[in-house]
């Protein structure tokens, strides 16, 4: 007999589900090769408004197409407005000034890629949930050092190179983590489940009227070409519409160190994809880093086996 409708659509939902995690890191990581297509052209926070911009528009066509609800409370609007102003006003501007001002992708990566530990301690110590903090298991910290040891063994050979780090570089990459660290506990903390759609236009919105203001300190004019206008279209219909759509999904569905360990997969995944695309030269160093990166995550995310009860003598 043939599978009902409704199990074949929950079947196909519970496999969105699982690939989800999948999707998302590839969609994330291709962040840094926007930025390596697009930066050239236009200055960062220039190529962000411009983005902000025209992914709002997407998305309210989108909204008026299928009725999608707005947040009723005023609280939520609020809520929404400061994760929106954290991860994209303060995370992407942060990453983009500093890979302008000449810090590698790789080591602007792994600074960033330092949010799971951040996160983790967080919710160990103060982020509880009712009476008592969220504990971080053994076998997580197990993960969560693995995964940063393998991030360090891909891009170990990209810190000692050149003249990457520099008072802005580094200042605007660890703002980067810090927003993003905080947006992600914010949003976990703070939102209730919204519709995605509505909850992303207030949040560029907020991030839009962050990042024009301070834009007026450009100077640099746009070049409206090929390599720009393809970097802008890919950042805003994979990066903004899928990307951060699928990170909002995450955080709603799971675990904030769960959900945010996924980044550690970010960087190796952007040197395959920068291997595959400028011919970037990957080491034995890359791959085994990757391998182990990829453990560490597993650690992290796998859920924890529910106690079997012991039998009575």
């Amino acid at each position: 007999m043939s599978a009902s409708p409704s199990a074949s659509g929950q079947s196909a939902v519970s496999l969105w589900l699982r690939i989800m995690p999948m999707v998302f890191v590839l969609i994330w990581s291709t962040g840094f090769i926007v930025a390596k297509f697009g930066l050239p052209y236009a200055p960062p926070l220039t190529f962000l408004a411009l983005r902000y911009g025209f992914s709002i528009v997407c998305f309210l066509v989108w909204i008026q197409l299928c009725g999608a609800v707005w947040p009723k409370r005023g609280s939520q609007w609020l809520h929404l407005a400061v994760t929106g102003s954290l991860m994209h006003a303060g995370y992407l501007g942060g990453v983009w000034v500093a890979v302008k001002a000449g810090m590698g992708s790789g080591l602007a990566a792994l600074i960033v890629s330092l949010q799971p530990v951040l996160t983790a301690v967080w919710v160990s110590h103060w982020a509880g949930q009712g009476a008592a903090p969220q504990q971080v298991s053994r076998r997580q910290w197990l993960g969560l050092a693995l995964g940063l040891g393998g991030l360090l063994l891909v891009v170990w050979r990209k810190l000692g190179a050149g003249s990457e780090v520099s008072g802005l570089t580094l200042g605007a990459a660890v703002f980067a983590l810090l927003s993003i660290t905080a947006g992600t506990l914010y949003q976990k903390h703070f939102m209730q489940p919204t519709d995605v759609r509505t909850a992303n236009v207030i949040q560029l919105a907020a991030a839009l009227l962050v990042t024009l203001p301070l834009t007026l300190l450009e100077t640099e004019a746009i070049a409206w070409n090929g390599a720009f206008i393809g970097a802008m279209a890919w950042a805003v219909l994979a990066l903004t519409l899928g990307g951060s759509s699928l990170l909002y999904l995450l955080i709603q569905r799971g675990a904030a160190t769960a959900v945010t360990s996924l980044l550690y997969l970010v960087p190796p995944t952007t040197a395959l994809m920068a291997w595959a695309l400028f011919n970037e030269e990957i080491t034995f160093a890359t791959l085994l880093g990757t391998v182990i990166t990829a453990l560490g995550v597993s650690l992290v995310v796998r859920p924890a086996r529910a106690p079997q009860a012991s039998a009575l003598p």
